[in-house]
């Protein structure tokens, strides 16, 4: 009997998902649209159920328009703007992720005239191939290193652009621990955005405990023995290796979970991904998985009525990405209570503040910064939280030096019930007086003594 990566994770990986609530989809009964991989049944049913008023043409317009899109040179953008829309037609349910419809298939063929490569797993969502995995077998350092060499390939190939522009994951695996004395990651389970030029691999160190029993259905003998027929590998059916691989605890399984999970995987797409206009060109990043629970985190303290934390860092571990992706997260959680949120980023030196505002407009914030004690004035007596004509999200950047002698910028008829304020303040116990009323509403400290964001050194994004 063989044991290959397809009998120790691949398999085991499948059974996992499907644990999770995705069908196992046989290629030899699916209907897809090559160009795309969008598996065009389960779209226009699912498109269907979730934006209900659609009739029949319309959804076969939405599926050329997304297929256009995704031939745009701009790493998916356009096409992850419409994944993401709340409003007017849908291509995902975020108010009821449970109402999208998610399948796994195997082997599916990502094929442009001669130039072709197969995912091990590709994740779907409403028939769409947002997510794929790649696997290797345990104790195989060179395969390891040629596979990620693959993928860079392939990233790189123009014939592959509308598959790289609707693919939002990648995790690849060797079913390992990760080695942490290593230099260069070779073992474990890393997940990616996808690129133009080469993966950025992240480790993923779960801090949260799930409840398994909760997440995970029951182990379904007749669908176990679907997957292995449908890849020839019934034989591996009773094997040790085989039961043991299937553990939930495995490495391989552990990332799925975190990842893939409907909630987590939610949370992912909607608010996990960032695009950034850096001077090489643009770049697709995706939550380190620390800047993930710390959001996480923020969250759970205000629904505790915590107005004020502390998030450690340590110099460029990121900071500014952390406060972007929580503008988009907290703008929802506050809209959902009713509330206007109004972000601010606090620094204490004029170069901190020009710095800031490159990496927050590099993400497509409109950013807004303090000259003056009148112009913060202003700006906190706005109640409307956008200023700009395109709708975009806001943050505004002040250097707090300038407002050091006042404790009394904010006074009580400065509030407004209906908005909240949100303060990120980036290292600036150097000038910030805590016994002051500059900022007496829900601030977020960032500083620097605790090395929480460098377990992750293969990551290099900012």
């Amino acid at each position: 009997m063989a044991f290959n990566e397809n009998t120790r994770v691949k398999i085991p990986a499948i059974l996992h998902l499907c644990r999770l609530g995705y069908l196992y989809v046989s290629l030899s009964k699916a209907k897809w649209n090559i160009d795309t991989n969008i598996f065009t049944d389960i779209f226009e049913e699912s498109i269907q159920r979730i934006n209900p008023v659609m009739e029949q043409g319309e959804i076969k317009r939405l599926l050329e328009d997304v297929s256009l899109v995704l031939d745009n040179e701009d790493l998916g953008e356009a096409f992850y703007n419409m994944l993401t829309a709340t409003s007017g037609t849908k291509l995902i349910d975020f108010k009821d992720f449970n109402n999208n419809s998610f399948h796994a298939v195997t082997e599916l063929t990502y094929k442009n005239g001669d130039d072709e490569f197969r995912p091990d797993i590709t994740l779907l969502i409403n028939g769409m191939p947002l997510a794929f995995i790649e696997v290797k077998k345990p104790n195989n350092q060179e395969g390891v290193l040629q596979e990620r060499d693959r993928i860079n390939i392939r990233f790189k190939n123009k014939k592959f652009r509308k598959f790289i522009n609707i693919s939002q994951v990648l995790v690849f695996s060797n079913n390992m621990e990760y080695d942490i004395e290593s230099i260069e990651p070779i073992q474990g389970a890393f997940y990616a955005s996808t690129s133009y030029a080469s993966a950025n691999f992240n480790c993923f160190r779960e801090e949260e405990k799930l409840d398994l029993v909760t997440l995970l259905k029951p182990e379904e003998d007749d669908l176990e023995n679907l997957v292995l027929k449908d890849n020839n590998l019934s034989a591996i059916k009773h094997s040790p290796e085989f039961i043991t691989n299937k553990e939930p605890n495995s490495p391989t399984n552990r990332i799925l979970t975190s990842l893939f999970s409907k909630d987590r995987f939610a949370m992912i797409l909607k608010y996990s991904i960032a695009y950034v206009n850096e001077e090489k060109g643009l770049e697709k990043h995706i939550m380190r998985y620390p800047q993930l629970f710390a959001t996480k985190a923020i969250e759970r303290k205000l629904n505790d009525g915590i107005k004020k934390g502390i998030i450690w860092h340590t110099q460029g571990s990121g900071k500014t990405a952390l406060a972007y992706y929580n503008v988009k997260y907290l703008t929802d959680y506050y809209q959902q209570k009713g509330i206007v949120p109004k972000f601010y980023f606090i620094v204490d030196r004029i170069d901190l503040m020009n710095q800031a505002k490159r990496e927050f407009t590099s993400r497509g914030l409109i950013v807004h910064t303090v000259n003056s004690k009148d112009d913060l004035l202003r700006n906190f007596r706005t109640q409307q939280a956008i200023h700009n004509l395109s709708g975009k999200r806001e943050i505004t950047v002040v250097n707090i030096q300038k407002f050091k002698d006042d404790t009394d910028i904010l006074k009580a008829n400065d509030y407004d019930i209906s908005t909240q304020r949100i303060y990120f303040l980036d290292e600036v116990h150097r000038s910030y007086n805590p016994t002051g009323s500059f900022l007496p509403t829900f601030s977020i400290l960032t500083e620097k003594p605790f090395d929480w964001f460098n377990r992750n050194a293969f990551n290099r994004q900012r």
